[in-house]
């Protein structure tokens, strides 16, 4: 399944720097609004090192990650809502994506200008999420009229469907976002064709000067006090040290780089992880000579969902799956040895597929 996070953000807050940075693309980055005008799109490898040690194990023909999509989604500006700036394009772009990386400026630089003439974070994201939140009520307003005339006429489910959207409607009237609506996935079936912008998991990546990239700083601490209800994840970046990592082709070079500032791992490797966390997803693998290969799948599913990812054939037809933990993989060596050492499991449909497993997958179609 592929996974694909969008990169928000009022104009000049680093959004446009830290994705060229993350993708090595080419959004072009200015000290004025919109110069990302249409959305660029990263395809980046999702770094796992359980791939290296299945590599050195198997000594496959070729090895592929998973990926993630980082797009760069044009900057909003206040009144987007209404089509301001290039605010339908915008909210337009955001809707497909699975997640939103959230870039608030907490950086103090006279040299780049800020759109509303000062640094406030918490300012700036009050803004973005008034103008999702009223598309959101829009779309909401817009589906209640047409339910209300079926509720009418007594139809039992479209009464339950008028109730929950006016649980979001209340919700998004008094300035608060779709997702902190605490309702089950059966309940929130009423608003999924709509796609709410505000109900989407949401990652704050602080952009911070250099000097800040380890501990932040007190704009960080304001941010990090002001969204701590919110279930969203705040990540410490500097795009502008992720810009100078972009720079070097080898892993050790970037290592000793990034050891330089006190840092273990690069914003990309932060961000990769939050968007896996906040949306619960797992990897599992599959392992022979032809390839290595990683497989992003949702926490909880099935071996049969999981084969579905390789291809719908291998859902339909699945009969059984053959699963060895990684732990057991790189203790043996090799498939055989973990079979004859007992240490392969044949699980059946039922089976919850863990994260790390290594899997092969029996069907007929």
């Amino acid at each position: 399944m592929g996974l694909r996070c969008g990169i928000v953000g009022l104009p000049n807050v680093g959004k446009s720097t830290l994705f060229n940075a993350l993708s090595n693309a080419k959004a072009e980055a200015a000290n004025f609004p919109f110069c990302t005008i249409e959305p660029n799109v990263g395809v980046i490898s999702v770094p796992d090192e359980r791939l290296h040690i299945l590599e050195k194990l198997v000594k496959p023909n070729k090895v592929v990650p998973t990926i993630i999509e980082f797009v760069d989604i044009a900057g909003l500006v206040e009144g987007a809502s209404k089509g301001e700036g290039l605010g339908n394009k915008f909210l337009a772009n955001i809707r497909e994506v699975d997640a939103i990386i959230h870039v608030v400026r907490c950086f103090e630089d006279d040299n780049v200008t800020h759109v509303a003439g000062r640094v406030n974070p918490i300012a700036d994201k009050d803004i973005i999420d008034t103008e999702l939140q009223l598309k959101d009520l829009e779309s909401v307003e817009k589906k209640i009229q047409k339910v209300e005339k079926i509720a009418k006429t007594g139809d039992s489910k479209a009464k339950n469907e008028l109730n929950i959207l006016n649980k979001y409607k209340e919700v998004l009237q008094n300035g608060k976002n779709a997702r902190t609506l605490d309702l089950t996935k059966d309940e929130k079936e009423p608003i999924r064709d709509l796609l709410l912008l505000t109900d989407k998991p949401v990652i704050y990546a602080a952009n911070v000067e250099e000097s800040a990239a380890v501990t932040g700083n007190e704009w960080v601490d304001k941010f990090k006090e002001y969204v701590k209800d919110e279930g969203a994840e705040v990540i410490i970046v500097s795009a502008a040290i992720e810009a100078q990592i972009a720079e070097f082709d080898e892993p050790e070079e970037k290592e000793m780089f990034l050891s330089e500032y006190g840092l273990k791992e690069s914003g990309l490797n932060k961000l990769i992880s939050a968007s896996y966390h906040i949306l619960d997803l797992i990897t599992y693998f599959t392992a022979g000579v032809q390839e290595v290969r990683a497989w992003t799948i949702k926490r909880g599913w099935k071996a049969p969902a999981a084969a579905g990812v390789i291809h719908t054939d291998f859902e339909k037809g699945f009969i059984k799956a053959e699963v060895i933990k990684l732990e057991e993989f790189q203790k043996y060596g090799t498939e055989l040895a973990c079979k004859e050492a007992g240490k392969m499991a044949i699980e059946g449909k039922e089976y919850v597929v863990k994260d790390g497993d290594i899997m092969h997958f029996r069907f007929n179609v």
